[in-house]
């Protein structure tokens, strides 16, 4: 006699049918539904969505999901790094932040609380609806990087600074979870390089928009600086009351997916995962077990480094490149355009390496390759002259964007990848997050006013940080290789049937990443 245990997976005398459909608990009452194909095993449900399908499933979902999150993502950065494009524009003068440390720590600050409350950001986007919480979040930032326009001391900048890494801190870890809850492993890194590719964008965006910006100045009483953080701070106001509407929650509720779509992306996510016979369950509900586990893994703690590393070399040289370019010659007004292809070139790199690292299905040495092109870059800015080469000066420009965008995504995918039941993952992944981003407030600390136009301090910790981004890399490389082989030594010497017999289907889900038959992308 058939049964279905309380993860929604089909039970016929004890035997597994394996085919996966929502669990009941987990979902609104008007989402309620049973599964269309019920009683066919995993290789028949999935089979009956031919290849062209499955395309046009897929397009849908990425026309739904990443726009929006890549919008969300563009908003952020560009709120939280123009201030770099205000410091030029004149509030280096008008709040008197001379060429001492006051710039350094009014970058420092935010990432304070951006670091420390990305973990329990995550826990309530578990707990909440995902449209509402992230949806929060964006009026929030939005909110404040308004009212920042409206400060008028250093020491007003400050405070402003420090909400605004409140508002931001869920965003990121949020949107990285959400896309591993949607995609396949090795779906995964091209979908979130799109996304993130907002990133490389957003310091041509907001070049140009400080260009425009700039040029209200007096409008009102108000400066051109000021303004530019009015109106990058109404954007994300006027965005964040779609979110409710347009941002999907998850697959079980997709109300743009027909019924059958939503169990064919449900079942492929769980029964796809690239983790040999492994399943893995996104509808798990998140209890201490999974917060436990995921700060106790190691491998979580070392992908901090090359994160960090990013975060380190990203928000001090975002912070400094339109400082670095004016010292080359140019005016205030077109150093804010010549940031714009060096940004445009990062975007580009990140977005085809995430395309190669999927096809390779490999992520460590995307990290690795990354990483060395950041390190010629920061060679070159300490060995070059400056400012007698402008030209040059500028071309090791566009080496450190790539080497410092390319590896994010990958090692946000390496973990993403690494990590099951969901809310481990999404535990985990907000934890490297957050411990990775206290590297932005080194970065923020490295690029020192009175080393301008050469930076020996900010350039040589970027070098440092690239080189131990390599280190770590590799360090993961082999950890994770050596659980593979363990792994698959254990089921050739006792064989798959002994090893199920010793775990219900429910403690496997539960084991997630930890279980005999899961493999860790390398």
């Amino acid at each position: 006699m058939a049964e279905k245990d309380h993860t929604g997976i089909h039970i016929e005398n004890g035997a597994e049918k394996r085919a996966i459909t929502p669990c009941h608990a987990d979902l609104d009452e008007k989402h309620d539904y049973h599964t269309a194909e019920a009683g066919l095993s995993e290789d028949q449900l999935l089979a009956s969505v031919d290849p062209h399908e499955e395309r046009k499933i897929i397009r849908k979902i990425d026309y739904r999901l990443l726009p929006l999150l890549a919008v969300l993502y563009l908003l952020a950065y560009i709120d939280r790094s123009n201030i770099g494009n205000a410091k030029i524009a004149g509030m280096q003068e008008d709040l008197k932040l001379g060429t001492g440390l006051k710039y350094n720590t009014a970058l420092t600050v935010f990432f304070v609380p951006y670091s420390l409350l990305e973990v329990p950001s995550n826990i309530m986007l578990k707990i909440m609806r995902p449209s509402i919480w992230m949806a929060i979040l964006c009026f929030s930032w939005g909110l404040v990087m308004t009212l920042m326009g409206l400060v008028n001391t250093y020491h007003g900048l400050i405070v402003a600074r420090f909400f605004l890494g409140v508002a931001e801190a869920g965003l990121f870890p949020a949107a990285t979870y959400l896309l591993t809850i949607w995609y396949k492993r090795y779906e995964l890194q091209k979908r979130m390089a799109v996304f993130y590719a907002a990133a490389s964008l957003s310091g041509a965006f907001s070049g140009l928009l400080a260009f425009a910006i700039e040029k209200m100045d007096g409008i009102s009483g108000l400066a051109g600086w000021k303004w530019i953080f009015i109106l990058e701070g109404l954007l994300p106001i006027a965005v964040s009351f779609s979110l409710y509407f347009l941002l999907p929650d998850r697959p079980e509720t997709a109300r743009f997916l027909t019924e059958r779509e939503r169990e064919f992306v449900i079942n492929r996510v769980a029964l796809q995962s690239g983790t040999r016979e492994g399943r893995v369950t996104n509808t798990d509900k998140i209890g201490w077990r999974h917060i436990k586990v995921a700060f106790s893994d190691w491998k979580i703690w070392v992908a901090v480094i090359p994160f960090g590393a990013c975060g380190l070399g990203t928000y001090g040289f975002t912070a400094t490149v339109p400082t670095v370019v004016q010292a080359l010659g140019y005016t205030s007004a077109n150093a804010q355009l010549m940031t714009i292809p060096i940004y445009v070139f990062g975007m580009i790199a990140t977005v085809g390496a995430a395309f190669w690292s999927d096809y390779a299905q490999q992520r460590t040495p995307f990290i690795m390759g990354g990483f060395a092109v950041g390190t010629i870059g920061f060679i070159g800015q300490l060995a070059i002259p400056h400012p007698e080469l402008p030209g040059v000066t500028y071309f090791f420009l566009f080496l450190i964007a790539a080497g410092l965008f390319c590896p994010v995504t990958t090692v946000v995918t390496l973990v993403g990848n690494n990590l099951a039941p969901s809310s481990t993952r999404a535990v985990g992944m907000a934890l490297f997050i957050s411990v990775g981003n206290l590297g932005g407030i080194c970065g923020s600390n490295v690029y020192l006013a009175r080393q301008a136009p050469r930076y020996f301090t900010g350039f040589g910790v970027g070098l440092g940080a690239c080189l131990a981004g390599i280190l770590a890399a590799y360090i993961l490389r082999v950890g994770y290789s050596r659980e593979n082989r363990r792994r698959d030594e254990l089921l050739a010497r006792e064989g798959e049937d002994v090893i199920r017999a010793r775990y219900t289907e429910q403690e496997l889900l539960d084991l997630g990443h930890r279980s005999p038959f899961y493999r860790y992308t390398l």
